[in-house]
């Protein structure tokens, strides 16, 4: 092998063909959505964290693209699931596609791992486990990585909707 040559495994070039798929497949289901709601937006695709990613952007500063959201994100959450019911069915296969609108989600974790890294503090100093509030999949998922970031350990407990991440000391 010759200095600066890589190899790829068959294994990790097809699953980067087959998020690129569901990428495309989501694009055009979601570009599908915005002409017959008759809203702006471009569609950014990206191949994160072994998952597809989706993002609808618009150069305007029109809000439009916040009815695409909802309240606390619960229209985004819902197209994100329709979305991924759009690529199961042509592809056959579960996706985790994650879908972005109007850089909600991207705001989103920056907060919820600012919490994740006060919950680590507060669990640090009392030595006591320090428990948030109810939390979707999506942000459990980003405060667990933040305080295993940390270092330390977290846990979910609860039942949907009311599933909340426990963050335990040393």
């Amino acid at each position: 092998m010759t200095e600066g040559t890589t190899t790829s495994t068959p294994e990790v070039v097809d699953t980067v063909s087959r998020l690129e798929q569901e990428g495309e497949i989501a694009a055009d289901y979601l570009e599908g959505l915005l002409d017959i709601a008759d809203l702006d937006g471009d569609i950014d695709m990206d191949v994160e964290a072994d998952r597809a990613a989706v993002s609808i952007v618009s150069e305007s500063t029109s809000r439009d693209l916040q009815k695409l959201v909802g309240r606390d994100g619960e229209v985004l959450e819902a197209l994100q699931e329709l979305t991924r019911l759009a690529v199961h069915r042509e592809t056959g296969d579960r996706s985790r596609l994650m879908l972005d609108i109007s850089g909600f989600r991207a705001r989103k974790r920056e907060e919820l791992t600012e919490l994740g890294s006060k919950a680590v503090e507060e669990a640090k100093g009392a030595g006591e486990p320090v428990k948030l509030h109810p939390m979707t999949p999506f942000e459990r998922k980003v405060v667990h990585d933040a305080v295993a970031a940390a270092g330390l350990r977290s846990e979910s407990e609860g039942e949907e909707p009311q599933r909340c991440v426990v963050v335990l000391p040393v």
